[in-house]
């Protein structure tokens, strides 16, 4: 709908279009109830920080939605067969 987002990075980093569930989530303060925001965060560094993120998402899915694991994983196999073709 229109004016539901602010802009469309919105919705092109949401959960399912990386089809895994969503890393997670950290504000201000750095460190809450013994919880601290993990270094790579705000390390600055662009490249770390979304292998991070793709790392959490993995593991999160992994973890919580097998039925999203299997089809994230078979996509990425075929994904390897039709770069090595």
């Amino acid at each position: 709908l229109p004016g539901t987002l602010n802009n469309i990075d919105s919705a092109l980093t949401d959960t399912f279009p990386y089809g895994l569930l969503d890393h997670p989530h950290y504000t201000y303060p750095r460190s809450y109830k013994n919880m601290d925001v993990p270094d790579v965060l705000i390390s600055g560094h662009h490249k770390n920080i979304e292998s991070w993120k793709q790392n959490q998402r993995e593991l999160r899915t992994k973890d919580r939605r097998e039925d999203l694991w299997r089809k994230y994983t078979r996509i990425k196999e075929i994904e390897l067969e039709d770069n090595n073709e």
